[in-house]
């Protein structure tokens, strides 16, 4: 039976509503990506920075690792007398370890001049072994003879790094109209501006920590000169790694043997531990994969799990970050201990309004801040991963 009375499609002309209320959910979707997983993890810094130009210290113990620096030996089994890479490491007493090898060495001279030692080879009846050119030399300690002068002091001497603030600014302005009218899910429109721009500068930032640098020239910034931050992946450089490279393994895409290496590495150099480990969607992937082989299911399992959010390995407990920030073929390994973000004092992201000289409300989103990252040997990265 056809239906005779009032309906909504007759309150419709050409699909313009007429009579019938709009029905306009309250919710605005924001579909853009602004998360900030890394600076979610660091958190709120416990300081300021105090200059445009944030310094700390770094020092470190002396070195105990040295290496052989002769590439021909008479008898690279019995040879007493090699030079080697920083002759004033060593010490008349040390017992020295070949990196490889169970035989001892005892330092008996140190040839400042020639930046050569000799030894005894085979100390303690220990198993003679070759040397060889660019072998690692351990420095187990130094044997002090009884009653002996102190020996020569030797220290080091700590070192200033710093970096320099970047000023981060978005311009909000809404006309007197447009404050005016009733608005669909907002109440305010000016707020509204305020809310998207400070999200975009908080993405930004993000990923100006992990990729921005200096300035080759004039860092400190001018007239002309945009003053930026030197981001982490432009502070590495003593632990970074890549495929065939150095001896590292050959493997285009990321394999566990890869980061259990670059871990042990950065463990055996720094008395840092690797907690955090961020990367980009691919390389998160690979992560992802390294239990694809151990996965098992009971009878009455209905999900599938495919997720690694903590990865433990001998060298540390590291919570793994998704990032979009971070580049597509590298991984980051970080001591999150040794680092923060500051904002420079009382320069942390506020809305400072602005003259208006119209029928509109202006102001403007700004922040200024910096990367500290302490003893950039105590973090690492991989780089150059497959990405196809």
């Amino acid at each position: 039976m056809a239906f005779t009375g009032k309906s909504t499609y007759s309150a419709m002309d050409s699909g313009k509503h007429i009579e019938v209320a709009e029905d306009v959910s309250d919710i605005i979707s924001v579909v853009s990506p602004y998360e900030t997983p890394l600076l979610d993890h660091l958190g709120d810094a416990v300081r300021p920075a105090m200059s445009t130009y944030h310094e700390w210290l770094e020092d470190e113990l002396l070195p105990n690792k040295d290496a052989v620096n002769q590439v021909s030996f008479t008898n690279a089994q019995t040879d007493a007398t090699f030079v080697v890479d920083h002759v004033d490491r060593f010490r008349v007493g040390d017992q020295v370890r070949p990196v490889g090898s169970r035989e001892l060495l005892l330092v008996t001279a140190v040839n400042t001049g020639g930046a050569s030692i000799t030894v005894v080879r085979c100390y303690g009846g220990s198993a003679a072994s070759s040397l060889a050119n660019d072998q690692v030399l351990h420095i187990l300690g130094n044997a002090a003879l009884e009653g002996d002068d102190a020996p020569t002091a030797r220290f080091t001497n700590r070192s200033r790094r710093g970096n320099f603030t970047q000023i981060f600014t978005a311009p909000v302005r809404v006309s007197g109209s447009d404050l005016a009218v009733r608005k669909l899910s907002v109440s305010d429109e000016l707020d509204f501006q305020k809310q998207e721009r400070l999200r975009e500068l908080l993405r930004d930032l993000e990923a100006t920590v992990i990729n921005g640098t200096s300035p080759s020239a004039t860092p400190e910034g001018s007239s002309t000169v945009r003053r930026t931050m030197k981001g982490i992946v432009s502070h590495l450089s003593t632990n970074v790694f890549s495929p065939n490279v150095d001896g590292f393994p050959n493997d285009a895409d990321l394999t566990e043997a890869q980061l259990n290496l670059a871990l042990r590495l950065i463990w055996e150099n720094a008395s840092s531990r690797i907690d955090t480990i961020v990367v980009n969607g691919y390389q998160k992937r690979r992560i992802n994969g390294f239990i694809t082989s151990g996965r098992t299911y009971g009878p009455t399992d209905s999900g599938y799990r495919d997720l690694v959010s903590v990865y433990e390995s001998d060298f540390g407990v590291c919570r793994v970050i998704l990032s979009r920030s971070v580049p597509a073929d590298s991984i980051l390994l970080l001591d999150s201990s040794r680092l923060d973000v500051l904002p420079l004092a009382g320069r942390s992201f506020h809305y400072k309004p602005l003259a208006s000289t119209g029928d509109y409300e202006a102001g403007e989103l700004i922040g200024e801040y910096t990367l500290e990252l302490r003893n950039e040997a105590a973090h690492g990265m991989i780089h150059g991963l497959d990405i196809a």
